[in-house]
């Protein structure tokens, strides 16, 4: 049986991620204080919040200032105050703290939220003491046909406040999900493309024989990199490979291994990432994601990787260096596009 996704503030964007990349996989989704990326005020608050609560990290000082600001219905109760305090110096050191924070305060989910197809509810308390309700609203207003409920109290933690309101919504939610199996012909997806730089001058300089034997090498590497790296291959045209990934992180060091190895027998690659809404009809994959990530790939030189504004948003804390490469055309693609070059 499928299940029903439910996540709760950082935790819902990645309940989300997951239903928009595995719709056939999830039978609904429910949020809770689901934002899509911090702004303005609220990210100066965390940025805060980061720097004054790593300086005083453990402390009972640091619990009650995280507790006013994310259960305050809790702040006047000593004991979860230092069973709070126990919570930090258990989960998190000093050192491993600031990344996670920093990773939440990069994360950005606006392009995955419109490509969630299943059934959703989005719920959050219409006084949130953290995070601006204009902003849980607008995430929410991005998921097409999501169910929006708001509930009382002002509490940001789920398991702070009045629960049996979420409860409710929940059941209610549940019980009206339609019982007929969903076969969903869009889904979010990380497309990869490389192709082989100065091929034909290179197939001069060795002759034909010795470029199908070359050709042949490389078709074999990328393969195995693919299947190494869970990519699923698309199509191939002459030099150029087109293949699907689950994640933007394990295309971009799939890339990585593909041009590593193929130096190795004298050749160069270059490729593009983007992670988009493909559609799956009678078998083919398309859809304008696949046209970015071929666009994108075609822009980039010799031995290079440029991936768009959504793969370095959704690949934060990943350890993966992104470049700024700058806004670009994209021919046949509206707008313009923001680049990042993968370094090393």
């Amino acid at each position: 049986m499928r299940p029903i996704l439910l996540g709760s503030q950082t935790g819902a964007q990645l309940a989300c991620l997951y239903a928009a990349s595995h719709p056939d996989r999830v039978r609904g989704l429910a949020t809770y204080a689901m934002w899509s990326h911090l702004t303005g005020r609220f990210l100066q608050e965390w940025q805060t919040y980061l720097e004054w609560t790593g300086a005083h990290f453990g402390s009972t000082e640091a619990a009650l200032n995280e507790v006013r600001d994310v259960q305050p219905s809790r702040a006047g109760d000593p004991d979860h105050l230092a069973w709070m305090a126990r919570l930090h110096r258990s989960a998190w050191s000093p050192g491993s703290f600031r990344p996670m924070v920093e990773v939440q305060m990069a994360l950005d989910i606006r392009d995955v939220l419109p490509a969630i197809s299943v059934p959703t509810l989005a719920m959050y308390r219409r006084g949130d003491s953290s995070v601006p309700v204009e902003d849980l609203e607008a995430a929410a207003a991005l998921i097409p046909g999501a169910t929006v409920v708001e509930l009382p109290g002002n509490d940001h933690e789920c398991s702070a406040g009045p629960i049996a309101p979420i409860v409710d919504a929940l059941e209610r939610f549940i019980a009206g999900l339609d019982g007929e199996p969903i076969r969903p012909s869009r889904r979010l997806t990380t497309v990869l493309f490389t192709d082989v730089v100065g091929a034909t001058a290179r197939a001069s300089e060795i002759g034909d024989s010795a470029w199908r034997d070359l050709i042949a090498a490389h078709h074999r590497i990328v393969r195995r990199e693919l299947e190494r790296f869970s990519g699923t291959e698309v199509d191939t045209a002459g030099d150029g490979f087109f293949a699907t990934f689950d994640g933007p992180a394990r295309a971009v060091h799939c890339a990585q291994a593909i041009g590593s190895r193929v130096r190795d027998i004298g050749l160069e690659i270059r490729a593009g990432v983007h992670t988009g809404e493909i559609e799956t009809i009678n078998g083919k994959v398309g859809g304008i994601a696949v046209h970015i990530g071929a666009r994108i790939a075609a822009l980039a030189g010799a031995s290079e990787i440029l991936v768009s504004s959504t793969v370095k948003d959704l690949t934060a804390g990943s350890g993966l260096v992104l470049e700024d490469a700058g806004e670009h055309e994209l021919k046949g693609v509206p707008d313009r596009w923001r680049l990042h070059r993968v370094g090393t």
